[in-house]
């Protein structure tokens, strides 16, 4: 019994010792800039900054027409502000869905 593993032992040895462990390699990423970042992600969820820009028209137009004393118009505008901002957030989360999805399969 003790010569089997003994030969064992030798097989080990004559194979050398293990090679040096070092750092792991990883996968190179490209610096990704603002403006790249956010035509990517505008291309991935196109009605995000959809619904920002029609906030923000909305929000504008009722704050005009508050300063113009056009009461009825300005909180009809603001309403619609909240409209657009729903509208916004159900497609953020629309695109968050997708891309789960995704990354799922």
């Amino acid at each position: 019994r003790q010569a089997g593993g003994a030969a064992a032992v030798t097989l080990a040895m004559a194979a050398g010792p293990p090679p040096p462990l070092g750092p792991p390699v990883l996968p190179g990423f490209s610096e990704e800039g603002f403006g790249d970042k956010f035509l990517r992600k505008t291309r991935e969820n196109p009605l995000v900054p959809l619904g920002c820009l029609c906030t923000v028209g909305v929000l504008t137009y009722g704050l005009i027409s508050f300063k113009r004393g056009n009461t009825r118009r300005s909180q009809l505008m603001m309403r619609a502000r909240i409209l657009a901002q729903g509208f916004t957030f159900a497609a953020l989360l629309g695109g968050m869905v997708v891309t789960a999805l995704k990354s799922r399969e």
